[in-house]
């Protein structure tokens, strides 16, 4: 079966960048830098093979406490310090970009409307951290019925504990897929949904 038939049948997908620009100067960025760098090399190959199929990507972003930014602003202050994960993942033109106040994606931001606009029914959840922002994004995102994927190499937590406590949680009570990107590919993702 074809990508397009795939994305036909069952909506588009859409993939979810979680909080990954950022400064990572607060309590526990030592730890959770350096998993969100490796998070980010698969995070990235996933953009890349979304903005071949011309699927949407979404950067849904914490504001770090400047309720007046927008996400220029956002971005430049997470080069600053030439953070390579920021670096690597720097939004294009053709990405989204949402700034959300709390830990979902889906609190008090334009992602319940802009994610129908866009026809997709399907999200791939990556960024930062497992535990908290994406856990809740998951969530959020089971509760208004869209299918998941989480690959385990696209998410990182401060705590690999907590982190695999996280995953278990969105495979067993959210119904996401949790398999890296080295046993899943997104064809392989799509069509096990078809079956």
């Amino acid at each position: 079966m074809s990508a397009g038939k795939l994305e036909t049948s069952g909506g588009r997908a859409g993939l979810l960048i979680l909080d990954m620009v950022n400064c990572f100067d607060f309590p526990g960025a030592d730890d959770l830098e350096p998993r969100a760098l490796r998070a980010a090399l698969t995070t990235d190959r996933l953009r890349q093979q979304f903005h071949e199929r011309e699927w949407p990507v979404i950067y849904v972003n914490d504001n770090f406490g400047e309720w007046h930014s927008e996400p220029s602003r956002l971005i430049a202050r997470a080069l600053e310090n030439d953070n390579p994960v920021t670096r690597l993942l720097q939004p294009s033109d053709q990405d989204y970009f949402i700034i959300k106040p709390q830990f979902s994606g889906f609190y008090s931001t334009n992602l319940p409307v802009l994610l129908p606009r866009l026809g997709v029914r399907r999200l791939v959840l990556t960024g930062v951290a497992t535990d908290i922002c994406v856990l809740f994004t998951a969530a959020d995102a089971h509760m208004r019925e869209y299918t998941l994927w989480v690959p385990q190499d696209a998410v990182a937590a401060e705590d690999d504990k907590r982190g695999k406590w996280a995953l278990q949680i969105m495979a067993q009570s959210l119904g996401a897929q949790t398999a890296a990107t080295s046993e899943l590919s997104v064809d392989e993702w799509l069509a096990s949904l078809e079956d």
